[in-house]
């Protein structure tokens, strides 16, 4: 559900409840009277969601200045065909239970419903038309930069979203890739070396998942007997 900004006093005590800095507050309330705000999207199979895709999504959110992001798990990822092993709605409780409590993030469902391969174009329609006046932000990390050309009308994705690639701090772009009308930033991030496939396999061998997965969903993990 669309999160829709109070105003005024009860913004103010609203933002304060949820340890909203007054600056980033100010900056808000300044884009909901003079126009769009910045909204965020950060796609993935979360399969399991880990501290690596959402520290990704903090740095985003932080060095952008964004005033919401959005989580999308995706019901198949077009480039990693054999990429998902749990259930939609498994990973979508996963995902929602992680970020429950963080006001700054929300969580769309709208490809596990849709279905089938998840074409990001097809989800930058979707959020196009629901967000009209606003400007969006699609969150890769800089390892993707050099297939970006291959994605999926790639041509009509780049006039829906602007792109945000994470790199490390100090280190060289990649290969920008050679796409017109591309509208690409840099966030440097804390990139952590976390791999979904990793953490299956540390299911199936009983191994812990503390200090790589938000305890809630390892709470989901264990008491749907994932990954085994």
């Amino acid at each position: 559900m669309r999160y829709r900004a109070p105003s005024g006093k009860g913004m103010e005590e609203t933002a304060a409840r949820r340890g909203v800095p007054k600056t980033a507050l100010a900056r808000r309330r300044g884009r909901h009277h003079g126009g769009g705000v910045k909204i965020g999207f950060l796609g993935g199979s979360f399969d399991p969601v880990h501290f690596g895709h959402l520290i990704a999504a903090q740095d985003a959110f932080e060095q952008h200045q964004l005033d919401r992001l959005i989580l999308v798990p995706a019901a198949q990822a077009p480039l990693k065909p054999n990429d998902v092993q749990c259930p939609a709605e498994d990973r979508l409780a996963m995902v929602r239970a992680a970020v429950a409590w963080d006001r700054r993030f929300e969580v769309s469902d709208y490809e596990l419903r849709k279905g089938g391969v998840s074409y990001t174009v097809d989800s930058a329609r979707h959020f196009r038309a629901r967000f009209p006046g606003d400007r969006l932000f699609w969150i890769i990390g800089g390892d993707q930069l050099p297939r970006l050309h291959l994605w999926h009308d790639i041509g009509e994705l780049v006039k829906l979203m602007e792109f945000i690639f994470l790199e490390r701090p100090g280190h060289p772009m990649k290969a920008e890739p050679k796409v017109p009308g591309l509208r690409l930033h840099r966030c440097d991030g804390h990139l952590m070396e976390i791999s979904s496939t990793e953490l299956r396999a540390r299911v199936r061998k009983g191994l812990s998942l503390d200090y790589f997965v938000p305890h809630k969903a390892i709470v989901q993990i264990q008491e749907k007997g994932l990954y085994r």
